[in-house]
């Protein structure tokens, strides 16, 4: 091991690094507990986002626009005394939601 301190990522601002080469042993070590499991966490969400895009062509409805999830479903909304279906899914804290068609085609 060396005695020399370690070279910090070049991508890493002036500031954090600063505030990282002022922090106890105890803070540093709790920094590198919570950085470890906040990367965990964030690769966790990658894979879960890759694995809901690996979802086969059988398993999407015929009617599902290209840049509509698989995961999204059916809602109606009713607008002046109007009803409409709309494909809705969430992403993360957002709910999205795409026009689909009038409720009753006739409209």
């Amino acid at each position: 091991m060396s005695y020399e301190p370690p070279t910090p990522p070049a991508d890493l601002s002036t500031e954090l690094v600063k505030s990282l080469n002022k922090s106890s042993l105890d803070r540093l070590q709790d920094i590198a507990r919570y950085a470890e499991a906040l990367a965990e966490h964030k690769e966790r969400e990658v894979r879960l986002e890759e694995e809901s895009n690996e979802v086969d062509a059988e398993e999407r409805p015929d009617d599902l626009p290209d840049d509509v999830p698989a995961k999204a479903t059916i809602t109606i909304k009713e607008i002046n005394d109007n009803r409409y279906y709309y494909w809705q899914w969430r992403e993360g804290d957002k709910v999205t939601s795409k026009y689909k068609g009038p409720v009753n085609p006739d409209e």
